[in-house]
């Protein structure tokens, strides 16, 4: 008779632990030169699988064409700009307004892009006031020194404004309704390119497929020859050198100004003698500044050409990547899950600012201070060294 008494055995139960899983916000961004939005519906699946927790403004992500119910798919909370905003971890790339600052958590974290042009002095003392660490995400770097937020933002620029360019010259009401490339009996387009770095090789990579014409500007030698070995024998590379340079502007169809290591700018004086329809894209870091003289067209507006000029004039594109806000959209999701679970391995941020330099680096206000020069020189304050700080916490 006993053995038929069950006998009781052991299983497994669930317990608490005293570990709390991140929660990320995703508020809307309003702001009129930012239209790229930082996760796709499927790298804010597999953040939530990784444990976090995703909660995004209703309507957010219209801008790269992914409804609410794909991130509801994916296990993401749909929830109001407030609640997003009340998250251990914003992600806001356009720079942050003094409002939506004050209803962030007290000593929670914000990923951003720098843009310290564009910094509201509010803003910044709201994000000290509260004790906010504000991680410039272009600065980040990685082990081996690299950008990948930077380099991966500046390749679509690049490849954006090759795209847009063909684009615009093919449309017979608006452009010349002419080919970028040329064929059999036809003299291709010629695009000039300032600078050398990874825009300005995207750039002219496109411009190269398409069969135009390339020249590459650039007074850092060094940095040119890098860019012929890796573009081969299709690439013309040259100096600075003003004569040069006015013969190239004078037949070029496209120009494009990358980041150099000095800031250049498209004097009103060059400006005359280029050619009427050339389309100039400013990829610089000061936004604009390479063409003074040029009428703008911000690309981050939606009807930004609909509704602009005719470009048969001489017309300066901004915010090429903001034409591409999908694709920018897919490449920082893949970038923002590799430091995510940098983060989660190191056990929180404050241990991410000790364990990875390149954190470090990226930071602009920590604990109530300003941690970064260009911040603080844009605002009018002075800033102070983050291993102080890290070192004694």
């Amino acid at each position: 008779m006993l053995q038929d008494i069950p006998t009781p055995q052991e299983q497994q139960q669930e317990t608490c632990t005293s570990h709390r899983g991140f929660t990320i916000g995703l508020p809307a961004c309003d702001y009129p030169c930012e239209r790229r939005f930082p996760l796709t519906p499927e790298a804010a699946g597999q953040l939530i699988e990784r444990g976090f927790r995703v909660k995004m403004q209703e309507n957010a992500a219209q801008c790269i064409n992914y409804t609410d119910n794909s991130y509801m798919r994916a296990g993401v909370e749909i929830v109001t700009r407030d609640e997003a905003l009340r998250s251990d971890i914003v992600i806001h790339l356009a720079p942050m307004t003094a409002t939506d600052v004050k209803k962030m958590r007290r000593g929670a974290m914000l990923l951003t892009l720098l843009k310290a042009s564009d910094q509201h002095k509010d803003a910044i003392r709201e994000l000290l006031h509260r004790h906010i660490i504000s991680i410039a995400v272009d600065l980040v770097e990685d082990s081996c020194g690299c950008t990948p937020f930077a380099d991966i933002l500046a390749e679509i620029d690049g490849r954006a404004s090759i795209a847009m360019a063909s684009s615009l010259l093919a449309d017979s009401t608006r452009g010349k309704g002419i080919l970028l490339g040329g064929v059999a009996g036809i003299i291709p387009c010629e695009t000039l390119i300032i600078g050398s770095g990874i825009a300005a090789c995207a750039a002219a990579r496109s411009a190269i497929g398409l069969g135009a014409t390339v020249r590459m500007y650039d007074n850092d030698v060094y940095s040119l020859r890098r860019a012929q070995q890796e573009l081969g024998p299709w690439i013309i590379t040259s100096a600075l050198h003003p004569r040069t340079l006015e013969n190239a502007l004078r037949s070029a169809d496209v120009v494009i100004v990358t980041p150099t290591r000095e800031p250049f700018a498209v004097t009103r004086e060059l400006t005359e003698i280029m050619k009427q329809g050339v389309l100039a894209f400013d990829l610089s870091s000061d936004t604009g500044a390479a063409f003074p003289a040029m009428m703008s067209v911000d690309l981050a507006g939606v009807f930004a050409i609909r509704n602009s000029a005719s470009i048969r004039d001489r017309v300066c594109f901004t915010h090429a990547g903001c034409a591409v806000a999908r694709t920018a959209a897919m490449a920082l999701s893949n970038t923002f899950l590799t430091l995510m679970s940098s983060i989660v391995s190191c056990e929180g941020v404050s241990n991410a600012l000790k364990l990875l330099p390149g954190m470090q680096k990226a930071t602009f206000t920590f604990f109530g201070r300003i941690v970064n020069p260009q911040i603080a020189r844009a605002i009018g304050m002075r800033s102070v060294d983050i291993s102080i700080y890290l070192t004694l916490s």
